[in-house]
């Protein structure tokens, strides 16, 4: 195990590495280039005026040197004034040092946003918090639920039980956040008036009962239907092994035998979704947090694609891709533990 794990974490480091310098490429293309100087400088600067800025702050030098200077491994190199020649800060929000500096990703540096004029770690790691609480009480409300579900629809193949419950977890499934979160929020905030609106600026307000529950059960309904589904397929498959017919032989009551010897198998495949969950929820928050203005990860990464700031968008772009490459890894190797087969091979 502790050798697959060496391999693994390789693996994810060298998959970190190719993705980043992709996403790198892509966001400093020359329009996304030409639209951050003009945010910074005027709508009417001359084109002279844009090569100059970007020039003087360092996005016209060699892509790798850039994307060496972003990981930490090239030195940054500050701006000469170019009055008395002396060096400057690049950017004086951010409190660089006006000398050359190792600051990168390895550093713990993930730059500067030109969108809210501070260190990229001030806003982003805020903006992951507010999102961890979120994605924290949408679990905690959607795999029990789900499990329950996909389970009592997989315990009697075919039932009533099995047909209700297998239409609901369909329909939530093929409703996406944006259409849930409008009919949660016309019933509960509008005709019922339980809640006060929406999660507008939760973060800055404090998160309460009220701007918390529309963005939870939005998420949360979508998801607990693919859950529920994949339980319920596992379930199903399950009661139909001989070993489940061989204790119902030995007159074990159809409660037991569901509990002691049908259930820890069910659950195998089930914990897989579960794990890939989280890569989704960082992802799908991007919809549910725009539309609630719940102030987290996917909030800021939609006003920073929409603002081309490029360090924040590479840092939310890093925290994804660590994500989903860890999810995946816990994913592995809780399978491992919890099928011996798979130990054994």
């Amino acid at each position: 195990m502790l050798a697959f794990i060496t391999r693994r974490l390789g693996t994810m480091a060298l998959t970190m590495l190719c993705l980043t310098m992709v996403v790198f490429f892509m966001i400093n293309l020359e329009p996304n280039l030409k639209k951050l100087a003009i945010s910074q400088l005027d709508m009417r600067s001359p084109a002279e005026q844009i090569e100059s800025w970007l020039v003087k702050n360092g996005y016209r030098q060699n892509f790798f040197v850039r994307y060496g200077q972003w990981l930490g491994v090239v030195q940054k190199q500050p701006n000469v004034d170019p009055a008395t020649g002396a060096l400057v800060q690049r950017f004086s929000f951010c409190d660089e040092p006006a000398k050359p500096y190792y600051g990168g990703i390895l550093q713990g540096d993930f730059g500067c946003s030109t969108k809210f004029k501070t260190k990229v770690g001030h806003k982003l790691f805020p903006a992951l918090s507010a999102t961890g609480i979120l994605m924290f009480w949408v679990m905690i409300t959607m795999v029990p639920i789900s499990l329950l579900i996909g389970i009592l629809a997989g315990m009697r193949e075919g039932s009533r039980t099995d047909r209700v419950l297998s239409v609901a977890s369909i329909t939530t499934t093929a409703t996406p956040e944006y259409v849930s979160g409008i009919i949660f929020t016309v019933i509960f905030a509008t005709w019922l008036g339980w809640l006060n609106g929406s999660a507008a600026s939760a973060t800055s307000q404090g998160i309460s009962f009220s701007n918390f529950t529309l963005p939870v059960m939005t998420m949360a309904v979508y998801g607990i239907g693919y859950i529920a589904r994949m339980t319920r397929a596992s379930m199903v498959e399950v009661m139909t092994q001989q070993y489940i017919r061989t204790a119902r032989l030995k007159g074990l009551n159809f409660g037991s035998v569901v509990v002691k010897h049908a259930l820890r198998n069910a659950l195998i495949a089930p914990f897989t979704v579960i794990m890939l969950q989280f890569p989704w929820l960082l992802t799908g928050v991007v919809i549910v947090e725009t539309m609630f203005r719940y102030q987290g990860f996917g909030y800021t990464l939609v006003e920073a694609a929409g603002n081309n700031d490029i360090d924040l968008l590479l840092g939310c772009s890093l925290v994804s891709v660590f994500v989903v490459l860890s999810t995946q890894l816990i994913s592995d190797v809780g399978y491992a533990y919890l099928n011996p087969r798979i130990r054994v091979q």
